[in-house]
Formats: C-alpha cells, structure tokens, sequence
C-alpha cells in the first residue's frame, strides 16, 4: 500500500470513529469535513500524499472558513483552488449552524490562518508539487466545534472525559500518518499541536518542532507572521 493509500485509510478510520462521539455544552454544534468534504480532502491525500516528506506541519482542528469550506487543512479557499488545483464538490453538514453555512468553494469569506500558511509555502514554492514534495500538511484533530452563538471553540478547551477517546482516535491516526509518510520532523503550528504530537508520538524516531500559529486572535502572527514563521522555521534547522 502506497503512502496516499495509507492517509486516506486512516482518515476514513478516523472520520468514522470521531463521528460516533458526542459533546455536551457549551458545544452546540459539530462539523466532520473528513465526512461531508470527503471528496476534495480524498483528493487532497491523493494528489499530495503519495511520497514520503521530511517535514510534516500539523495544525489544531479546522477553521470555519477553511477545512470546513474545502476538506484540506487551512483550507484557504483561493490557495486550494488556484494553487493546489483542488475544487470538488462539498456536501453540507447537518444540523448546519445558520451563521456558519458550508458554501465549499463557493465561500466568499478568507480563512485568515490558512491565507497565511499555504500563502507563504506558495511564494516560497511557486509550483505546489514543489512544496509537497518534501512537505505536508495535517490538522491534529478533524471536527469544528461551535456554540449556539456560533463561537469557535477549539479541542483544548473542551473538559478532559471528553476529549479522552478523541484523542486517543487523533493521537492514532496521527501515528498512522507519521508511519506512512516517514517524515524527519513533525512541526506543530502552536503550542497545542506541537505538545499532541510529543504526547502521540512518544517513542518514534522523529524531530519535534514549532511554528508560531497564523491565527489573528495572536498579536504576534498580526505583527507578521510570514517573517516570524520564517526566522523560527530557519533557527531550529527544519529550513
């Protein structure tokens, strides 16, 4: 089995398993893109996927206006579609928050985290397949969770029983992911991500490194994150 055969075998465990878990309030509503966004995220594994990196960059879970638009991770939707050269068709997730509507590549709203990341890969790489040949992209965990009032609420505020079994799922399919991509560093965007990758991938033979998160709740990323991104990526030898 190739390594694009084996992401898509552990996203589709992964999606099934998540799909069966439940969360109490202030939780509200839940969207599983690895479900109703199947059909671009398959092609992103496919297209993307199919060698082995030396750098794996992991996120936390999926933005509004990313993942949870396109089915790839900070999914911004114009560097999806113009630069990686993904646009399939995006079911809609249900119940669907009014204030949070899947539009799949019809969304019209930026996915600041995401413009960030892929738009600095792509000025540094001009062609994706150059970018992905020793690099990759992943979300640690692959549900969006909202309040009622349509607040983003993110994996590591939610109460620990909770998270229990889907982090066990995410710590699972991360470890599958690692083991078919064979990658010399794993490089968690944020905190979060880098401390569940050294707790998932205790014991592996693998670099652990950290970029600064692109999100604009962060004063630094709003300072210039590309820069930052950059200087951090290059002091710790992963550029």
């Amino acid at each position: 089995m190739n390594e694009s055969a084996q992401l898509i075998e552990a996203a589709e465990s992964l999606a099934k398993t998540v799909a069966c878990q439940t969360f109490a309030h202030p939780v509200s509503y839940v969207y599983n893109p690895l479900q109703y966004a199947w059909k671009p995220h398959h092609r992103y594994l496919e297209t993307y996927g199919n060698s082995r990196k030396k750098i794996v960059f992991m996120g936390m879970n999926p933005g509004p206006w990313g993942m949870a638009q396109t089915g790839v991770p900070f999914g911004e939707v114009s560097l999806v579609r113009d630069w990686m050269g993904i646009e399939e068709p995006v079911d809609i997730p249900f119940p669907e928050h009014p204030k949070r509507p899947v539009l799949g590549f019809a969304c019209e709203k930026s996915e600041v985290s995401g413009r960030r990341l892929w738009g600095l890969f792509s000025e540094r790489f001009a062609k994706a397949d150059a970018f992905f040949a020793d690099h990759f992209v992943l979300n640690y965990c692959p549900l969006v969770f909202m309040e009622e009032s349509a607040r983003n609420r993110t994996p590591d505020k939610l109460p620990a029983p909770e998270v229990a079994g889907l982090f066990k799922a995410c710590d699972q399919h991360l470890r599958a992911c690692i083991q078919a991509l064979q990658p010399e560093w794993i490089v968690g965007v944020g905190g979060f991500a880098q401390k569940r990758a050294q707790e998932a991938l205790t014991g592996i033979d693998i670099r652990h490194g950290k970029v600064l998160h692109p999100s604009p709740a962060s004063p630094a990323a709003n300072r210039g994150w590309a820069e930052a991104a950059v200087k951090q990526l290059t002091e710790q030898g992963i550029w």
